[in-house]
């Protein structure tokens, strides 16, 4: 049986590998975001494309480039905490 200790501890486990999966694409975002927005402040274009399409180009990248770190990080939480509480250990 799966007692509050074990089930709080995989929770906590669980939301830092969210954080750390997440943080390389939600960075580039921030920077790309803020950079963009800069960048229309002082030339004063308001154009709707030049925020969404080099903040989606620059997620895409980013994304491609840390899939094998997201993957991997995922695969072994899965197979150091969940599969084992699945088994039983």
């Amino acid at each position: 049986m799966l007692n509050e200790v074990i089930f709080f501890d995989t929770m906590r486990a669980g939301l830092w590998i969210a954080v750390l999966v997440s943080m390389p694409i939600l960075t580039v975002a921030l920077v790309a975001g803020v950079s963009i927005g800069l960048l229309q402040a002082l030339t004063s274009i308001q154009e709707m494309t030049l925020t969404f399409v080099p903040k989606l180009l620059a997620i895409v990248i980013v994304f491609w480039m840390s899939m094998g770190f997201m993957t991997q990080t995922l695969v072994s939480f899965f197979q150091d905490r969940i599969i084992p509480l699945i088994i039983g250990g």
